[in-house]
């Protein structure tokens, strides 16, 4: 990692930590060195007014890729998103090909929203459904989704290294629940023990312009805000589920991860 000295809960642990940046080749080939598995769970989003996160996202994979194969890395797990519908998701997508196009065999996870208190996407929810009485509703919110808990998607991480057959394949994953964005936003009412906010349809209101309302009315970041809202209008549903079922998880329901992320962010 780029700052060693947050880490200081996981070298508790028994961790070693070490630094490394993948925009710095130099440095990654040492951190990963003796490394049977590799996890890459790095994008950048377009903090601020930084436009260039999806050239600087295929810089990295290529630099992890090439610093993974010299290192003698025997499996690289990415995880990137369903749907390549914006620049966001095809940056990821993009990530994933370059990971798989190196030496290293790559199993790549891709997920829709992931539930979770760190969760960007979630954040965003959360601040909305608090803050408002009424709910603005541009057409987005009726895009199909599959969200998934943080904590599956953990498990299907750990799991994935140890299945040989998941070497150079991609993985959809998901929860059991199929709903949309406005779907997603009762839950998390219900969750927080508020009935859902009444919707206020405006379908005019395009991703741009949600972003910039959505930086309004909560602290998250414009730049954060953008990319991740210009992808609601792409469905990310699961389309192949057989080579999630080759792994042994239960992923919970809507309902049971809105609760614990909830919970988890006081």
């Amino acid at each position: 990692m780029r700052r060693p000295q947050r880490a200081e809960a996981l070298r508790a642990l028994g961790c070693e930590v070490h630094r490394a940046d993948v925009l710095e080749p130099d440095t990654l080939v040492s951190a990963l060195d003796g490394a049977s598995t590799a996890y890459y769970l790095v994008h950048s989003m377009g903090r601020g007014a930084d436009a260039d996160f999806a050239e600087r996202d295929l810089r990295a994979a290529a630099n992890f890729a090439e610093a993974a194969a010299t290192a003698g890395v025997g499996r690289i797990v990415y995880l990137g998103g369903l749907g390549e519908g914006s620049e966001h998701l095809a940056s990821r997508h993009q990530s994933g090909r370059v990971l798989m196009d190196g030496t290293v065999p790559v199993t790549y996870l891709r997920a829709a929203a992931v539930l979770g208190a760190g969760s960007e996407s979630f954040r965003t929810m959360l601040y909305l459904v608090r803050r408002l009485p009424v709910m603005v509703t541009p057409r987005w919110t009726s895009t199909r989704t599959q969200p998934i808990a943080v904590d599956d998607v953990l498990a299907y991480l750990v799991a994935a290294p140890d299945i040989d057959t998941l070497a150079g394949r991609e993985v959809e994953i998901g929860g059991p629940d199929v709903t949309t964005y406005a779907g997603m936003m009762d839950a998390l009412a219900r969750a927080l023990g508020r009935p859902p906010r009444p919707r206020l349809a405006v379908p005019l209101l395009t991703p741009w312009l949600s972003s910039l309302w959505v930086g309004l009315v909560t602290p998250v970041d414009a730049g954060v805000a953008r990319p991740l809202i210009e992808g609601l209008s792409t469905e990310t549903v699961v389309r192949d589920p057989l080579a999630m079922r080759e792994m042994d998880v239960e992923p919970m329901s809507l309902k049971e991860a809105m609760s614990l992320a909830v919970r988890e962010s006081g």
